[in-house]
């Protein structure tokens, strides 16, 4: 039997380029909580969360005090029943939030682990749902900046979709609808009728009659679909929203969890699931939730993360899209890392050959930008 026998973590904190904004907020900087799980045959797996602009070190902390005792010493074969054993022992501790979000990236390692021992991509050990060596992807980008006119949004998504992608996505939600109706009139004279268009409003509205009176002002653009119109927890309004706009609804990037996943699906509050495995509890929650979902009609194109979620888009059947961050300006996970994924002529991501994820953490690059030691 191969048994775990180390759980490491480690913050670190990334700045941006430039302060960058969203709907209703402003990021400076990212923290990550990195870790490396071992086990006895010193194979190790490495997984990850994105902690928000601040506060990375609570994450760390819970996965080196709170979880990492629970996992040590278990079979390295046995995920599922250490994922079990984990959510139940820390239910007065976090079934949300950054013990979640530790406990996620924990469970992306062991997942990891057990690919890397088996010598194969962490998408065919998954059980591959793809025949051919690539996925789908959209361009996600358009964030506001100061001085970016709706004609220099335009030119941006312009250029992802010369570098092939037939979709791609920008924000929304900051300024008035009226303006944001202009720059999205500029994002589809800009990339033509055929391309898709996806409008992340990032928790934008508070209320259904401002959120209404935008999805009809951007309408007769032919969005894709409106993102995150709400607050996660108002799933009253989401399921609202969709039963009076013709745009579809997607959402849960930073829900948790397959029962609000139900909760939100039997509302009837998004027909497009933006689950994210380092949100929601890991791979081993992710295909769950992906499951019930395909039993609802809906369809997954997880949030962030594109080098994680290219592995679960390629091995679950009703996933549709990788979101895809052309450059580092905003997912600057990629600044971490030993390995990027590569894009094809047609904007299809290639699928990675190596064993696991299919790239480990840079150390030089960690290590300038960790706040903390690995332990």
């Amino acid at each position: 039997m191969t048994k775990i026998v180390s759980v490491e973590a480690r913050t670190v904190r990334v700045p941006l380029p430039q302060v960058t904004s969203f709907a209703r907020r402003e990021v400076a900087a990212r923290d990550y909580t990195l870790i490396r799980v071992t086990d006895t045959n010193g194979v190790t797996g490495i997984g990850f969360c994105y902690a928000g602009n601040f506060g990375g070190e609570v994450a760390t902390h819970a996965a080196r005090t709170l979880i990492a005792p629970i996992v040590v010493g278990h079979d390295s074969f046995r995920i599922k029943a250490v994922w079990e054993n984990a959510y139940h022992t820390l239910l007065l501790h976090g079934r949300a939030g950054l013990v979640l979000r530790a406990m996620s990236a924990i469970d992306i390692a062991l997942w990891d682990l057990r690919a890397r021992s088996c010598g194969c991509p962490l998408w065919q050990y998954l059980g591959a749902a793809t025949a051919g060596d690539s996925v789908t992807a959209y361009a996600s980008g358009g964030y506001y900046l100061p001085g970016k006119s709706p004609e220099d949004l335009g030119d941006e998504m312009r250029r992802y979709v010369e570098m092939g992608f037939r979709a791609v996505k920008m924000k929304i939600g900051r300024e008035s609808p009226a303006h944001d109706a202009e720059r999205i009139a500029a994002v589809r004279a800009a990339v033509g009728p055929d391309t898709l268009v996806m409008l992340d409003a990032n928790n934008a509205w508070t209320d259904f009659e401002s959120a209404f009176r935008a999805a009809r002002m951007f309408e007769p653009y032919d969005p894709y679909w409106l993102e995150e119109p709400f607050g996660p927890d108002d799933i009253t309004n989401h399921a609202r929203l969709a039963r009076r706009t013709s745009i579809p609804i997607a959402t849960g990037e930073i829900e948790t969890g397959r029962w609000r996943h139900v909760e939100l699906l039997s509302a009837g509050g998004a027909t497009i699931l933006q689950t994210d495995a380092a949100v929601t509890g890991g791979i081993t929650e992710f295909q769950r939730i992906a499951s019930i979902a395909d039993g609802y009609g809906a369809t997954i194109s997880p949030h962030w993360f594109h080098d994680l979620h290219i592995h679960l888009v390629a091995s679950t059947p009703n996933a549709r899209f990788v979101e895809f961050f052309p450059d580092a300006n905003v997912l600057n996970f990629r600044l971490l890392i030993t390995r990027q994924l590569e894009v094809a002529p047609d904007g299809q991501l290639v699928l990675p050959q190596e064993p696991g994820l299919g790239f480990d953490f840079d150390d030089n690059s960690v290590n300038s930008h960790a706040v903390d030691e690995w332990a």
